[in-house]
């Protein structure tokens, strides 16, 4: 960031009506945002060739002389993208844990952090960082928009997410209380939620399926009548959830999702789209089997650029990620791309010839109020199968009848999507329990 968090809160403490927590950067011209991504990018390219073992072997197979990488499109024209396949293959070959991206000697590093390995093994994360790290350090726009201020308090869940949101809080003037908001916990974050009150609190799927389970028993609308608005990520809401949460218990939900393995994307309070920070990072929308730029509006593969990262940043990294951009201005009065995460390459399965997604897969599973909270995965060896296999959590109740859920699941399935499924019924809670990360939940599986 441009501005240490701290002493940006500290300016904006005397106004907290202010609607930007960096107006000059979040309402930068497109030609403005375009000169500093140029900028960093021409500082970027030699030092990582110099640097870093991985793009000096990636590029020099190219034919890349970083010396002649004068411009944007320059770089869009000779550096080459590439994928995590080609990371994890190079950590195979030489040993090397940071994959061939670290630039510094290791003394140098503040953290090492890693990703989710919800696509598969976690990757390490070497960042360097004063007062706060990088990645929570880009939702500070956000949470102010979300509209925490400084004195708030703020409940997370505690967990090995990626990056270290301790001081990140502290530095912006928050009070942060740490929450088990695992499975089994939902009496504790009520009681938090009631004793605390605070203003914001970070969402992930396990909170929001204990907060279901106990609302016969709380009142919820009431443990959340503090908050000015709660965050969501990990996976998308489902339909019905995210009406239970918004409508029924009268939170803002705020989603935001991955820019790429960057940095983070969130909406603003126009709901419409999550917003790049291009000072942060250089996205592009590339066509998923090519090298073509996708207009605006129609769907690609979101390719990233590290432009904060100074210890192991990603330079045209294919994120797997399909999205459609808007470069216009948002109705916040915010000029940076929107994304819209449409799924990820390669989660489509083909049964028998006929694509399967996992949105047509969800819609149908939600239709049954036994499992209208849309929890269920895909079960596949390869991508080109010969049936359909889905497991798919339900709520237990007495009374239920699993072989009249399974035929009706069945149906919808069939209909929503025109393959008959084959499904293991569980309950939700044990679904949920399965899942090897505290953030995310995958959606397709081996077993």
């Amino acid at each position: 960031m441009d501005v240490a968090p701290s002493s940006a809160f500290e300016s904006n403490a005397d106004d907290p009506n202010r609607r930007f927590f960096q107006p000059d950067i979040e309402t930068m011209s497109r030609e403005g945002i375009r000169a500093a991504q140029e900028k960093r990018v021409l500082e970027l390219v030699p030092a990582a060739y110099e640097n870093s073992p991985f793009y000096r072997e990636l590029w020099s197979a190219a034919g890349v002389d970083p010396a002649r990488v004068r411009s944007l499109d320059d770089f869009f024209e000779m550096v080459p993208t590439f994928a995590k396949d080609d990371l994890r293959a190079y950590r195979a070959r030489t040993g090397d844990p940071f994959s061939g991206l670290l630039q510094v000697p290791t003394s140098r590093l503040t953290s090492v952090m890693s990703t989710s390995g919800t696509t598969g093994a976690p990757e390490l994360l070497p960042e360097i960082w004063d007062a706060a790290p990088p990645l929570p350090a880009c939702s500070a726009r956000d949470l102010w928009e979300l509209g925490v201020r400084p004195g708030d308090r703020v409940i997370v869940p505690a967990g090995v997410f990626r990056g270290f949101f301790d001081t990140f809080y502290q530095e912006m003037g928050l009070v942060p209380i740490y929450v088990d908001a695992w499975i089994g916990q939902g009496a504790e974050i009520i009681a938090a939620l009631q004793r605390y009150r605070p203003t914001y609190i970070q969402l992930i799927m396990p909170t929001v399926l204990e907060l279901e389970r106990l609302a016969g028993s709380y009142d919820l609308r009431d443990a959340l009548s503090s908050l000015r608005g709660a965050s969501f990520a990990g996976q998308p809401l489902g339909a019905a959830l995210a009406a239970k949460v918004s409508e029924e218990w009268g939170v803002e939900l705020f989603i935001y999702s991955s820019a790429g393995d960057t940095g983070t994307a969130w909406e603003c309070r126009e709901h419409n789209g999550f917003h790049l920070w291009e000072d942060l990072v250089l996205a592009e929308n590339l066509e998923p089997e090519g090298r073509g730029t996708v207009p605006a509006g129609e769907v690609g593969e979101l390719v990233a650029t590290d432009l904060d990262n100074q210890a192991a940043p990603l330079i045209r990294y294919r994120s797997g990620d399909l999205v459609r951009f808007d470069p216009g201005r948002c109705g916040c009065g915010r000029t940076h791309l929107r994304q819209w995460i449409i799924g990820r390459l390669g989660d489509e399965t083909i049964v028998r010839g006929r694509p399967v997604v996992v949105g047509e897969v969800w819609k149908a599973v939600e239709t049954q109020e036994e499992t209208h909270d849309g929890m269920f995965q895909i079960i596949r060896e390869e991508r080109v199968v010969d049936r359909l296999r889905l497991r798919v959590g339900y709520a237990p109740a007495d009374g239920l009848d699993l072989a009249d859920l399974g035929v009706r699941l069945r149906a919808a399935v069939t209909d929503r999507v025109g393959v008959e499924p084959e499904i293991e019924l569980v309950p939700v809670d044990d679904l949920v329990a399965r899942s090897s990360s505290v953030a995310k939940f995958p959606r397709v599986v081996k077993a």
